[in-house]
Formats: C-alpha cells, structure tokens, sequence
C-alpha cells in the first residue's frame, strides 16, 4: 500500500508503513498495530474496487471509531474516493444527507455480524456538481455536515489532502480518547494527528463519563479533547474518583463556550493536567490556539496558513485549508477568501474571549444577552450540575431569558426555582434574569455531540 492520491495522503500512508508493529489504535482492550490496520485497509480497497468505488465515489459508513472503520478510511483516501462518515445519531436525517451529497454505497457496521458489515448500493441520488467538479483532482475527499440547528444541514466538501497538510510538520504523539466523532471534523483532526504523528487513537464504545474515565485508566491516555458540556458532566457524575486518571496531561475543549465555574472545577480535580481551550470550524478546519492560562478563557488563534481578524466584534478567518465548498448552499467565503465565523468576541493584546454565537444572542428589549455569561452564574449557585439557556419570544419583550437546570440531589421545584432566581439577581442586571426555569434530567440537555441543545420557542 505504498501509493496514494496526493502528496500528503502518501506520506501519511509510507509513515503508517514504517510504524510497522507499534499501536496506532486501542479498541476492545487491545491495541493495533500498523501494519494490522494497513492490511484491513487493503482488504477494503479490494472489496470497495470490485464494487466499483473509485476516484470521487461518495462512499458513506454509520460507525464510530475502531479499526474497521479507520481501516476503511484508509482504503477510501488510498481510492480518491468521498468519505462521508456519519455517526448513529445522525441516522434519522440519512436520508437528506445521502442525496446532499449524492452518496453511492453506504456501509453500516452498528450491527456486524459474521459477514461483517452491510455494504449497500444507494438508490435515487444524484451526483453533486461540486463533487463531481472535484473528481477531476485526483484527491480524496471528506463529506461532513453542519449541525442543521438553525435550517437544514449544510454538506461541506474538504480535499483530504489537504486536509492531510497540517500534519506536515512532524509533532510529538499523543494517546488520545477519541471523544469526538467521526462526522465531526474535530474528530477526524484528533485521528488524523494520531495516525500521523505517532500517536495512538484510543476508542470508547460510550461517551459516557464511566466508560471515557474506564478507557483514560487502561489505556493510560494523556489527552482528552472534548466539549464543556462533557466536562461539567464528568464532575457532577463523580466518576473520576473512581479511576486512576493520573496520566492525563493535556485535556482540550471546544465546540461551545466554556463556562468559568466548570474551567476552575476541572482545573482542581486535575492540578497536573495542561487545559487547552481549541478553536476551528467544518469549513476552515482546526487552529493553533495558545491560552494564557490554564484557568483562563483567553486565548489565542492562528498558527500557519490561518489568518484572523475581528469586525464589529465578531471574529473574520482567512485560511489556506478551507473547505472546497458547501455542497448545498453558496460558499460563506467572500472573494478575498475570509470567512466570517459568526463567534462573537473580545480582544485584549492581541488574545480573543468568545462570547458565544450571534445566532445565539438573546435580544430583550433591545439588549443582548449572551448565554454562556447567565450559564456561568446558574453553575455558580450550590446544587446546580448544568445549565442551558435559551431565548424564547415574548410578546413584550421580544425575548426573553430561559434555563434549564440539572440537579445534583433533588430538590423542592419551587423552592430551587426561587432560590436560584435569587442568585441570579444578586449578579446580573435584571434583564439577564431567566423568566422561567425548567429542572431536567441531565441527558435531556445533551446532543449526541455532547453539546448544549438551545430551544428558540414561543412562550
């Protein structure tokens, strides 16, 4: 397997060659070796050819990480053919993303059996222009898909290749959890820094706070990359306590606005782990982020091939690596190539604070509330394992302030309701009070992204 399409896809696939009998991943209590996952690879481009997937194919697989799956990633790059990974939570809207994309085959291993697999031609899609224009590369390439929480999801195109290109520069390995999954371009970042750098990708069949503590233990993982949400989880579960977490030494988040509350909590439960807070979107890809501190929320972005700038307080990107185009929608690229991010910041010496997204700011009465700030205090108040805020409309005020709340231990409905109420006064300006507070059980504020889930609904 020493050829490949594009300069990056080949060295990656010679370096994963010279690895040889070293762990690239750790599934299952076990750990696969290089040539392990090289020889899975080959036996999917055998099967994949004989089927007549080839350069700009969409080939689409419901998975999360293991060594088929990352196996038949590599088979797909070695065949310039599409990748479009989707994760089981995205199996309800299928359907659209197969004829966004204008998928042929779909692989689905949530239920593998003896024959491994099912691998399924799909019927009554059409190509996409914008893929096959890009078929004429040569390169592989990679389908993943927005969020779809304001319209409908929005497919976007990468070069693989390019993709490849920021792991040029060789860089220390890591044992990495991969939270993140694999529809989710953060987490195709984490893996492909593993496969390149040396390091070893660690599955977790659930992101459940047991099972990532039970994973980080037996694999004696170093990194965590993961979201705020996920965090703030793990420290109400108390699942930590449990495991011998003491070879964690860089946790990363992102993906959200971290609360302040939820940083200083993790950063005492792990005095000896580096906290990193990242920053990179599906269309540009992931930056270099540097933060002041470990217990700071600014922090700085860039690194080669990104440029930034910041208008009317909202953060403007410029990268070499960006998307080749939204599958569905007009490209958000203007013509001198930045894109505007639609994260609202702060600046201070040339460090940035995300505020939260605009689409997210609640507007009452003419005033802009950030959810992130009203989510910091309600994790503030005793009692409290996670907060959501939202806006909702309201026929005076336009919007109002919203929350849902998670309990550590029960509690009176109407007495917590007041007593968090009153918290809340103490430290915001009367507008930023919730009008109304829901408790709910945890999970119900969780997408299967481990993010915060918003509602924007009528009163």
């Amino acid at each position: 397997m020493t050829a490949g399409t594009g300069e990056h896809v080949r060295t990656l696939l010679a370096h994963l060659q010279d690895r040889a009998s070293t762990s690239v991943l750790a599934e299952a209590g076990r750990e696969i070796p290089s040539d392990e996952l090289l020889r899975r690879a080959v036996g999917w481009e055998g099967e994949l050819a004989s089927r007549g997937v080839g350069s700009g194919t969409v080939c689409s697989f419901i998975g999360d990480y293991a060594g088929d799956t990352v196996a038949l990633l590599l088979a797909l790059m070695r065949l310039g053919a599409v990748a479009m990974p989707l994760s089981p939570g995205a199996v309800p809207a299928m359907g659209e993303l197969l004829a966004i994309a204008g998928a042929r085959w779909l692989i689905d291993f949530r239920s593998v059996g003896d024959g491994g697999p099912s691998i399924e031609p799909v019927s009554a899609t059409s190509p996409n222009p914008l893929v096959e224009a890009f078929r004429s590369t040569g390169h592989p390439g990679l389908v993943v898909f927005t969020s779809g929480s304001s319209g409908r999801p929005k497919g976007i195109l990468h070069d693989f290749d390019r993709v490849l290109a920021k792991f040029a520069v060789s860089r220390p390995g890591w044992r990495a959890i991969l939270f993140l999954m694999m529809d989710h371009f953060g987490g195709i970042n984490t893996l492909c820094s593993c496969l390149k750098h040396g390091g070893v990708g660690i599955c977790v069949g659930q992101r459940t706070p047991e099972a990532v503590c039970q994973s980080i233990e037996s694999h004696r993982a170093d990194l965590l990359p993961t979201t705020p949400t996920f965090l703030n989880m793990l420290l109400a579960s108390g699942a930590w306590r449990k495991y011998d977490l003491s070879s964690l030494r860089l946790i990363t988040y992102g993906a959200e606005p971290m609360p302040v509350a939820t940083l200083q909590r993790i950063a005492a439960v792990f005095p000896n782990a580096k906290l990193q807070q990242t920053y990179g979107l599906s269309e540009l890809g992931v930056l270099r982020s540097q933060s002041a501190d470990r217990e700071s929320l600014w922090l700085r972005v860039g690194g080669a091939g990104f440029e930034t700038r910041v208008v009317d307080n909202v953060l403007h990107i410029r990268s070499i690596s960006n998307m080749v185009g939204y599958l569905n929608a007009p490209s958000p690229i203007d013509a001198e190539g930045w894109m505007n991010t639609g994260d609202v910041v702060e600046e201070r010496d040339g460090m940035l604070r995300f505020m939260g997204r605009v689409s997210e700011v609640i507007n009452v009465g003419g005033q802009k509330v950030f959810p992130a700030e009203v989510e910091g205090v309600l994790l503030e108040a005793p009692g409290v394992a996670e907060a959501t805020v939202y806006g909702r409309a309201h026929p005076l005020l336009g919007q109002a302030v919203c929350a849902r709340v998670s309990l550590l231990a029960p509690e009176a409905h109407e007495a917590v309701v007041e007593r968090l109420r009153g918290h809340c006064r103490e430290r915001l300006s009367k507008f930023k009070v919730p009008i109304r507070i829901d408790v709910v059980e945890h999970d119900t504020q969780l997408s299967d992204r481990a993010k915060k889930v918003r509602t924007v609904a009528p009163c």
